[in-house]
């Protein structure tokens, strides 16, 4: 377990800097069409990693209390929600595309505001592997070690394109490829503290094991809905992104049933 523990929580990290690495080899900024692939398949991996991997356990877990058994998972997605919405409001940050900062008034540079974006995207998703894996070696849970390792890896296939699609900019708003690259690859640093977090926390929460599951549900349906969907669906070619939804979502899907 300790072994593919420390594995399953690298994994997501290293999809994010090989995502951040595009930016040696490809030249001038992304393509609109691409991008907008991109932001829908990650969209996709990450709405059918929380139904299949997060709620739906959470939900089975409490199939004893019958009809109730959806309450847990509910109130847990709303915290979630409620969490990342918080976080989204306090903490400055810009996305991609747009020069209008969000969250609290700062003096942030430009880079350093579009690397927050993208590390608030990626702490619901660092706290997703961590519950898994917590759920894995709990045994009190539906969720295999397997499983856990499928999540870890669906999230790292949705890392890739997110890592390039901050490291592309910063190259093109006139960073080097070294800075552009390590900024994008620390943007997703994030990703195993916030697993670590979870897990020193576990076995604590052991009884709330199915809040924490649709916490991190909800955390993660946030970010779809408040960032990726918009980004995505704005302007030319946003069938592009349906299409990218419809793949990431059903390679989740599979992985997730195959691995589990």
């Amino acid at each position: 377990m300790t072994t593919t523990l420390i594995i399953g929580l690298l994994i997501p990290l290293l999809g994010t800097m090989l995502g951040s690495a595009f930016v040696f080899f490809m030249k001038g900024e992304m393509s609109d069409r691409l991008q907008k692939s991109l932001l829908g398949f990650a969209s996709g991996v990450m709405v059918a990693a929380s139904v299949w991997s997060l709620l739906i356990p959470a939900m089975e877990m409490g199939a004893d209390s019958g009809k109730w058994s959806v309450m847990p998972a509910a109130v847990g997605f709303l915290l979630g929600m409620g969490f990342l919405l918080l976080i989204d409001e306090l903490t400055p940050h810009l996305h991609i595309g747009t020069d209008k900062p969000e969250g609290m008034r700062s003096h942030l540079s430009k880079t350093a505001m579009l690397a927050l974006a993208v590390t608030i995207h990626n702490l619901p998703e660092g706290m997703a592997v961590g519950v898994v894996f917590a759920g894995a070696d709990s045994g009190t849970t539906s969720i295999s070690l397997a499983s856990a390792v499928a999540v870890s890896l669906g999230i790292a296939i949705q890392n890739v394109p997110e890592g390039a699609i901050i490291s592309m900019p910063m190259r093109a708003a006139g960073n080097s490829k070294w800075r552009s690259f390590l900024i994008g690859s620390l943007s997703g640093a994030v990703e195993p503290i916030g697993a670590i977090a979870v897990l020193l926390l576990a076995s604590l929460l052991m009884p709330m094991m199915p809040y924490m599951l649709a916490f991190a549900a909800g955390a993660m349906f946030y970010v779809v809905i408040e960032e990726l969907i918009p980004e995505a669906s704005s302007g030319q070619h946003s069938n592009l992104s349906t299409i990218g939804f419809a793949i990431g979502f059903v390679l989740m899907m599979v992985l997730d049933v195959v691995m589990g």
